[in-house]
């Protein structure tokens, strides 16, 4: 073959490449990516079971304290939302994950970064999800017909964390020796809401006295509960960061839906922002923090992991416009990669993240009704720049060449020599 035939079929490859991936980055823009997207969702799961099988959670929990917990317990949860979306004849296979996976938070190695000496034993943070994928467990099962020892063990342990928020002074209690964040004891209080659900009630007044101390201590910069608390008094020692908010914000609604519409949308104006498209800060506008373990790196301010989590925080508040857009910015700069078996983002290095996204994804209220949707603070058109860029860079490389065959053509022999003629007149 030719050398000039096999340049021009090189270049001729790179610009179908490079329109091709113009045209995927758009269809990433546009496509449903939140909810409705169960297959990716399942694949996404396929992909984290592997991992972890594979040694990701170990791998996770040398990044921060609780990289082997989080890998585990929101790969739980995520398949105890689909099972609920599901029919309860198809809920075999959510109850067996679900379920392997609180097995492996029960573990020594689930366990291994808490302190049993705590008050709950474990720890707030510990005892607060576990309970939640607990309650989730027994939720995918008939209320006739659900498995003796994990009702008592929810029971348990649901007294548990409602005596010590009982005999608390402060509203947060400790999830490490000495270190209570208000995001742990609200995940732990959204459990006893769904004991509350799912059995008879028996936490109305604890989860009334937790919402009283939580009004009393809030961070005076945002008005939302601070990032980090005093252990002894609840009193704010930190001012609110996106990595905490953006989790409250997905279990708040299940504990106080009016008091939660409050807050999402305080949390919604101080710290949602745009950056081409939509992104969240780590520290409310105004003003700049340090980035640590929990945030990531901070480029112009913005936390990717409270991004993500943000996706799951918006669609439990209805916030429905803001939910899509986020998501499908994270499809358009997540760089997935797709098999018909498996799905991964950012090349799957950091397989804890696909748990975050995909629990986020197919969030949704577990106790209280949907609440109305907020004013929309974002619309389509954001999409419009990063449209009209895909536009250019998969269009752009073939107008040379089109401009080169056009100055060939010779008069008399290209399209318009294809012409009908005319008639001729008639006499």
């Amino acid at each position: 073959m030719p050398s000039k035939v096999r340049r021009v079929l090189r270049w001729s490859f790179r610009l179908v490449a490079v329109s091709l991936c113009a045209l995927v980055g758009a269809i990433r823009l546009v496509a449903p990516a939140t909810a409705g997207d169960a297959a990716g969702v399942r694949r996404q799961l396929a992909f984290l079971r592997a991992a972890i099988d594979g040694g990701a959670a170990t791998d996770a929990q040398a990044l921060y304290p609780e990289g082997y917990f989080f890998m585990h317990v929101l790969y739980g949860l995520t398949w105890v939302e689909l099972g609920m979306r599901g029919k309860p004849a198809d809920r075999a296979a959510p109850l067996r994950e679900a379920r392997w996976a609180f097995t492996q938070l029960s573990s020594p190695a689930g366990r291994a970064p808490f302190s049993e000496g705590l008050t709950p034993s474990y720890g707030v943070f510990y005892r607060g999800w576990s309970n939640w994928l607990l309650g989730g467990v027994l939720g995918l099962q008939p209320a006739d017909r659900r498995d003796p020892g994990e009702l008592r063990r929810f029971v348990d342990d649901s007294a548990a964390l409602g005596a010590a928020f009982d005999a608390s002074a402060s509203p947060f209690l400790t999830a490490y020796p000495g270190q209570a964040w208000p995001v742990d004891s609200t995940v732990a209080i959204a459990s006893l809401r769904l004991h509350d659900a799912l059995l008879p009630a028996r936490y109305t007044a604890t989860v009334q006295r937790w919402l009283g101390g939580v009004r009393d201590r809030l961070d005076p910069r945002t008005g939302l509960m601070p990032h980090r608390v005093s252990a002894g008094t609840g009193e704010p020692a930190e001012v609110a960061r996106a990595t905490s908010q953006s989790i409250i914000h997905r279990f708040l609604p299940d504990i106080d839906p009016a008091f939660a519409r409050d807050q999402y949308l305080r949390f919604r104006d101080q710290y949602v922002v745009r950056r081409l498209g939509p992104a969240v800060r780590e520290y409310p506008a105004g003003m700049d923090g340090p980035a640590d373990v929990d945030s990531g790196p901070l480029p112009l301010g913005v936390s990717l992991s409270a991004t993500v989590v943000t996706i799951g925080a918006a669609q439990v508040n209805h916030d429905d416009a803001l939910a899509g857009a986020l998501a499908n910015y994270g499809e358009f700069a997540g760089v997935p990669v797709s098999t018909p078996w498996t799905k991964r983002y950012a090349l799957g290095l950091l397989p804890v993240g696909d748990a975050f996204l995909a629990w986020s994804k197919t969030a949704r209220p577990w106790v209280a009704a949907p609440p109305p949707a907020p004013p929309a603070s974002i619309t389509w058109w954001w999409r419009l720049p990063l449209l009209l860029i895909l536009t250019v860079l998969g269009t752009g490389p073939w107008l040379p060449a089109l401009l080169r065959h056009r100055r060939r053509v010779r008069p008399g022999t290209g399209w318009r020599a294809w012409r009908p003629s005319a008639p001729a007149p008639t006499t």
